[in-house]
C-alpha cells in the first residue's frame, strides 16, 4: 500500500466526542492516538497512545491536570510529550518522550497534522464553515475499507441509482445526468452531476408552486486527503445555482484508521428518521459493498489490478492521481504506477 500523505490536515473526531476531562483513544493512520481537551478549555492535546518505556497504552492511565500518568510504571508526560517525572529513575532522560501531534478545533471538528509540525498551518484546513450554522446530528462510522475506496464511491455518484436507488427513489435519474469534473480553488476537485427534469420531493412542493419542471445539481467538493462536502440544489429547469429554491450541504470526511479501515464522519437532520436513513445508506448499503471490494483487493495495489476506467470515473481517478502527486512530493524516491 502507498504511504499516507502526511503534510495535510485529517479529522480525528467531532469536538462533541470529547466529554469534559475524559479522553478518547483512537487509531489514526495506523497509529494509536490519545486525544483530550485542556483543563482550561483552551485547545486540545494529541499524543501517541504508547508509553516509550514498555509500550503500555497511556489511555489506560489517568490525568493529572493536563499531564498524563502511565498506569504501568507511573511515568508522567506533559502535553508536549516530554516525560516530566519517572518515580524510580530520577530525572528522565531527554529521549524518554511520546510524540505530540499538532491538533486544532475548527467547524466542530478536531483536525490533526501527522507530518512536519513546522508546516502545520491552520489556514490550510479545508472549509467546512457551513457546519457552524447547521443544527445537525453528527455521526461516525467505521468501514473495513481503504479510505481511497470511500473517496472513489463519493466522487462517482453514478452508483446512487443502483446501490441507493430504492432508498432514495432515484428512478434511474443519474443515468441521464450531465457530468463534469473540474479543478477548483484552494487545491480542490469538484465532481458535478446535473439531473434535468428531476423528481420533485415532497419537501419542495410548497417552494415550487407554479414551477412545472425542476433540475437538480449535485456538487461534490474534494480536498486532500479525503475531505468531501456534498451540496445539492434544486432550481427551475434550465436555471443556475443562484436561482436554487432549495439547497442542502453536508460533510463526507474520511480518515484512515489503517490501510484497510477508515473513519467516516457525516451529519444528518436532527431527528430519528433522518438518522435511520443516513445509517441505512452509509452502513447497510455503502459499507457492505466497499468492504466486499476491500476483501477482494486485499493488499493488492489499485493500479496494478488494472481497473477498467469508465467516463464516470473521472472524478475518482483525478483524486487518486492528485494523491499520488502529493505522495511523490513527500517521498520522491518512492515509485508508484499511475495505471
Amino acid at each position: 500500500m502507498p504511504e499516507y500523505v502526511r503534510n495535510t490536515w485529517y479529522v480525528a473526531a467531532w469536538e462533541e466526542e470529547i466529554e469534559g476531562e475524559k479522553w478518547i483513544a483512537r487509531r489514526l493512520l495506523d497509529e494509536p492516538r490519545l486525544i483530550f481537551r485542556k483543563q482550561d478549555g483552551m485547545g486540545y492535546v494529541m499524543l501517541s497512545d504508547r508509553c516509550p518505556h514498555r509500550f503500555a497504552p497511556l489511555s489506560l492511565g489517568k490525568r493529572q491536570a493536563d499531564d498524563v500518568v502511565c498506569r504501568y510504571h507511573g511515568l508522567v508526560f506533559a502535553p508536549n510529550g516530554s516525560c516530566i517525572r519517572a518515580p524510580y529513575g530520577g530525572t528522565p532522560p531527554a529521549h524518554v518522550n511520546v510524540k505530540s501531534i499538532p491538533i486544532a478545533a475548527r467547524y466542530g471538528l478536531l483536525w490533526f497534522w501527522p507530518g512536519d509540525p513546522a508546516l502545520a498551518d491552520i489556514s490550510k484546513i479545508p472549509d467546512f464553515a457551513f457546519l457552524e450554522s447547521q443544527n445537525v446530528w453528527k455521526g461516525r462510522s467505521l468501514f473495513a475499507g481503504n479510505y481511497e475506496l470511500l473517496s472513489d464511491n463519493l466522487m462517482d455518484l453514478s452508483h446512487v441509482d443502483h446501490l441507493h436507488g430504492t432508498t432514495f427513489q432515484t428512478e434511474g435519474a443519474h443515468a441521464r445526468a450531465t457530468f463534469e469534473v473540474r479543478d477548483g480553488d484552494k487545491d480542490t476537485i469538484w465532481s458535478e452531476w446535473r439531473i434535468n427534469d428531476a423528481r420533485k420531493l415532497p419537501v419542495l412542493e410548497a417552494m415550487l408552486q407554479g414551477v412545472d419542471k425542476i433540475d437538480q445539481l449535485l456538487q461534490m467538493r474534494w480536498s486532500a486527503p479525503s475531505c468531501m462536502a456534498l451540496r445539492i440544489l434544486w432550481m427551475p429547469q434550465g436555471g443556475t445555482p443562484d436561482q436554487a429554491v432549495f439547497s442542502m450541504i453536508n460533510p463526507h470526511i474520511v480518515t484512515p484508521e489503517s490501510t484497510s479501515t477508515s473513519h467516516y464522519f457525516w451529519t444528518c437532520e436532527p431527528n430519528i428518521e433522518s438518522e435511520n436513513l443516513a445509517r441505512a445508506v452509509f452502513e447497510t448499503e455503502d459499507r457492505p459493498m466497499i468492504e466486499a471490494v476491500q476483501g477482494y483487493m486485499g493488499d493488492k495495489d489499485f493500479w496494478q489490478m488494472k481497473p477498467a476506467i469508465l467516463k464516470q470515473d473521472l472524478g475518482a481517478i483525478r483524486v487518486r492521481r492528485r494523491l499520488i502527486k502529493l505522495r511523490h512530493a513527500e517521498h520522491p524516491k518512492q515509485h508508484e504506477s499511475t495505471g
